[in-house]
């Protein structure tokens, strides 16, 4: 017990001071984290709209597909982007592999499926009569799924939230394609398994204060928004 506490102690010490090494973790994590949330939205959000709107033959199998990929780990999709960013895969000749855009490549794939399922759960349970109700009385197809889309808008931002959450607590993607480098691809979770296994606990325990802070504040301003 009293490793802990003196851990958490200089762990707070590392926080007050403004360990750059921290920062840049942080600052890393933050912006691959943020890149990956905001193009996953781009992709998921209209994916989830599609498949819960429209009707087609092959739409269970899409939606169990949808499904896996959101359990999917994230050693194979660094495993799989690691084959395409290679010197030896298709696209290695844009030297993007142990860079942050490999990260945030890698992070879309994760963050994606999430996404997509979390908009097509809103969609499912959101008043089936808002779009022909919105149609009837005159309005196109696409001011009709607007008018869904704002029924719904809590569980698309709960969505987009539960996008990033996956994406900024992942190490498998950011050691695989970013290669943990300090100051330029090293995240908060790869530099918390990095330090700890080097015996640096107090450095990990820093950095996982400020992983579950950020949680805290990602779900607090949720919370917020849905008061609002």
């Amino acid at each position: 017990m009293d490793f802990l506490i003196s851990s958490f102690a200089a762990a707070l010490r590392l926080l007050g001071d403004l360990s750059p090494d921290v920062l840049d973790a942080v600052g890393t994590s933050l912006a691959v984290s943020a890149g990956a949330t905001v193009f996953a939205a781009l992709f998921g959000i209209p994916l989830g709209l599609l498949v819960g709107l429209t009707g087609f033959p092959l739409k269970r199998t899409v939606v169990t597909v949808l499904n896996t990929l959101m359990a999917v780990p994230t050693v194979v999709v660094g495993l799989l982007v690691y084959g395409f960013l290679s010197r030896q895969g298709p696209l290695g000749v844009l030297g993007l592999l142990f860079s942050p855009t490999a990260i945030v490549i890698g992070g879309i794939l994760l963050a994606t499926p999430i996404v997509a399922n979390y908009s097509l759960a809103s969609v499912r349970g959101a008043d089936h009569r808002i779009v022909p109700t919105a149609l009837t009385l005159g309005a196109g197809r696409f001011l009709a799924v607007g008018s869904l889309i704002g029924e719904i808008r809590f569980g698309i931002l709960a969505a987009v939230i539960a996008g990033f959450g996956r994406v900024v607590s992942e190490v498998g993607v950011a050691m695989m394609l970013g290669g943990n480098i300090r100051g330029y691809t090293r995240t908060m979770t790869t530099a918390i398994a990095l330090e700890t296994s080097k015996g640096e606990f107090a450095f990990g325990m820093a950095l996982g204060i400020v992983l579950m802070t950020v949680a805290f504040l990602v779900n607090l301003f949720l919370g917020f928004l849905q008061r609002k």
